[in-house]
């Protein structure tokens, strides 16, 4: 036996799930696949974002807040051990709107989900003064925005690398460049088997390989309903301080550039980046920090998003062959703290687990 545990796929998702059995006493081998992969941990907006989550959900609204209010000591450790700077700025994010009507329907939908939540819910409605001494650089076309103070951002790239050089440091293997394409339980355990013929076995398996599920979980039962949605980012050149707190249009990251983003687009597997969807992001950035007109673009790219039908995480062990567990979602950032610190309960059955139970695939037969 490798390990107590394989994670199949060593994106953030499956990294963080990693370091939390590893902290949790078990042993641990990640297989991640080759670096042509898509992959959404390499490729996403870096956002730790609450509002918006859950208005018709009000689980996950209440599964994102943990996570967020998990995040600053989830960091802080990955740091203490690994010497890495996470970038994580966390006070606060804004939801920009452009007429009167969009903010006032978007506060009306945070009130109700308030309410749902017994009332602990915070946001705030910035208009006019009030916005412009919060973000001094927005332009005048913006009516107003929604503030939350839990939100925030980090670095996902150096997340992504604190966690591989932890998961490391904490004594778990971690095998790159192995696409597994058999997932196969034979008696006790179960055995992975690679394209390039590397079989690994393990007690118990958590599938964490993204679209990668789509075509491995139903070899362990699950229906795994994924489908891509594609994102596009824009980065600009390094500018004097412009953006104070992120927005889903633009953040400014600590070195200076502006990273706007993103588009959602169905285009199946394609993750290039398209002129019609960089001029869409241009003009909507230019629209809300007019001083961006002046900036020079430097890079863009698309990557893929992990979509279940209803975007809400799929978190599942498997009726069919018990042992193994699908753990999907598109809010690897977000949810990122959550996987680390209170899955590992979850997938040992421990005391102290969250009940995940609303978030299985059952949800999809209703």
């Amino acid at each position: 036996m490798d390990a107590d545990f394989a994670i199949v796929g060593g994106g953030i998702v499956g990294l963080s799930v990693a370091w939390g059995l590893l902290r949790a006493g078990q042993s641990v081998v990640v297989v991640d696949g080759a670096d042509d992969a898509l992959r959404a941990s390499r490729g996403n907006f870096g956002l730790i974002w609450v509002q918006g989550k859950g208005l018709n959900a009000p689980h996950y609204a209440r599964w994102s807040r943990r996570s967020a209010a998990l995040w600053g000591d989830f960091a802080q450790e990955l740091e203490d051990n690994t010497g890495l700077d996470l970038a994580l700025r966390q006070e606060g994010g804004l939801d920009l709107h452009f007429s009167d009507g969009s903010l006032a329907d978007c506060a009306t939908r945070y009130a109700a989900l308030r309410a749902e939540l017994g009332g602990d819910y915070p946001f705030e409605v910035l208009t006019g003064a009030a916005l412009m001494r919060e973000e001094p650089g927005i332009g005048p076309k913006v009516a107003g925005a929604v503030l939350h103070p839990e939100d925030g951002h980090a670095n996902p790239l150096m997340l992504l690398r604190a966690l591989s050089e932890d998961v490391r440091r904490l004594g778990g293997r971690l095998e790159t460049g192995r696409m597994v394409s058999q997932l196969l339980p034979p008696g006790e355990g179960f055995a992975l088997g690679c394209a390039d013929g590397t079989v690994f076995h393990a007690g118990r398996v958590v599938l964490a390989a993204g679209l990668g599920a789509a075509a491995l979980g139903p070899q362990l039962g699950f229906a795994a309903p994924v489908t891509p949605e594609r994102g596009q980012v824009l980065i600009t050149e390094k500018l004097p301080p412009l953006i104070r707190r992120p927005s889903l249009i633009a953040r400014q990251v600590g070195e200076g550039a502006v990273q706007i983003g993103a588009t959602n687009e169905r285009a199946g597997l394609d993750d290039r980046s398209t002129r019609k969807g960089m001029a869409q992001l241009a003009a909507e950035a230019v629209a809300a920090y007019p001083a961006l007109a002046q900036a020079q673009l430097v890079r863009s790219w698309g990557a893929l998003r992990v979509m279940s039908p209803d975007g809400l995480p799929i978190y599942q062990e498997s009726e069919a062959v018990p042992g193994a567990f699908l753990i999907t979602c598109h809010s690897g950032i977000t949810l990122a703290a959550a996987h680390a610190r209170l899955m590992p309960n979850w997938i040992l059955g421990r005391d102290g687990a969250p009940d995940l139970e609303v978030f299985g695939e059952a949800r999809f037969a209703v």
